[in-house]
């Protein structure tokens, strides 16, 4: 089977891409390299390009008899998002409508979307189920939305069946070491403890320290970056299958807060991490915590690495041998 990879150069679609093609797929890769990696495409052919270039697009799902996509290419910082929201919602939903329209002119039929938790806003309840209401609280949130609401249409009127995954906290690195988290700027909690380590950053701030949780930080859940790839793989072969259009939360269903992720993080490097306390930042939940029962029920999906301590010693492997020296 033919698959198209949007964004994957990126950090989540390089471990796709990578999986997809172990699994035996014959991927291809489209990416304009704007915060993608040239390196991180370790596997299939990378094309560079641009999804608002359709000409290209038509090309691409023609000649390398495209059979399925996976549509991870987007914008998604927050705080920019409310900056700029006229480029969040052209390339998140605009170039992605693009992709959309050559899909059913070259009579593709499957898409496995790269979603959000911050579709859903301020959470009513935790765990959150793809139940739970959606009003997202910036721009990004709401160009995902839309984006999910237009492949609903899309099939209604075209037959063209996707799979939505709504991701909470992506983390860690490939287990191979090859390829790991690397964007710039840095705004993961992660990536920004491990770079205080190693000593590339002055300063690491907690933002909050009263909130209703168990030490007074943000909890939040974390999932490995390559259990959220293989996640993808039984989307695709989901749909390929027969599977109807449909929703999925993608996370461990259990939290950690901050202080937890810095303390994890000082056991595993061996080194002391200081952080300094700022106010909370407007928009921060208490608690954001998914459950992954829906996925786990219909596809079989179980996290393999679901621990705290196993995703940072990955993500501490990764920068410890120097990233890729870039952007992503």
């Amino acid at each position: 089977m033919n698959i198209l990879v949007t964004g994957g150069a990126g950090y989540i679609g390089s471990h796709v891409g990578k999986k997809l093609a172990e699994a035996g797929y014959n991927v291809i890769v489209l990416d304009n390299l704007s915060k993608g990696h040239r390196e991180a495409v370790k596997k299939g052919k990378l094309l560079v390009g641009d999804l608002a270039d359709t000409g290209l697009l038509d090309r691409i799902l023609e000649e390398e008899e495209i059979q399925g996509v996976i549509h991870l290419a987007a914008d998604s910082l927050v705080g920019e998002s409310m900056e700029k929201p006229g480029k969040y919602y052209r390339n998140n939903v605009a170039n992605g409508l693009n992709l959309l329209e050559a899909m059913v002119k070259n009579g593709v039929k499957y898409i496995v979307f790269s979603s959000t938790a911050a579709v859903y806003g301020e959470p009513e309840e935790v765990p959150i189920t793809e139940s739970h209401p959606t009003h997202p609280e910036n721009t990004y949130g709401e160009s995902k939305l839309f984006f999910e609401k237009i492949m609903k249409r899309y099939d209604q009127i075209h037959g063209l069946k996707y799979v939505s995954l709504r991701y909470f906290n992506a983390a860690g690195a490939d287990l191979s070491g090859q390829i790991g988290e690397a964007h710039d700027p840095e705004t993961h909690l992660i990536p920004i403890v491990l770079e205080k380590a190693l000593g590339i950053r002055d300063k690491l701030y907690i933002f909050g320290t009263d909130y209703p949780t168990k030490d007074g930080t943000c909890i939040r859940d974390y999932i490995h970056v390559e259990d959220l790839a293989a996640a993808h793989i039984l989307a695709i072969e989901g749909l390929a299958a027969g599977l109807e259009s449909r929703i999925y939360n993608l996370g461990n269903g259990e939290g950690y807060s901050v202080k937890e992720v810095i303390e994890v993080a000082e056991e595993v490097t061996g080194k002391k991490i200081e952080a300094d306390i700022r106010e909370r930042r407007a928009g921060d939940p208490a608690v954001l915590v998914a459950s992954s029962e829906k996925i786990k029920k219909e596809l079989g999906w179980q996290p393999l690495y679901p621990d705290l301590k196993t995703i940072i010693e990955s993500a501490w492997r990764w920068h410890q041998g120097g990233g890729f020296g870039g952007n992503d």
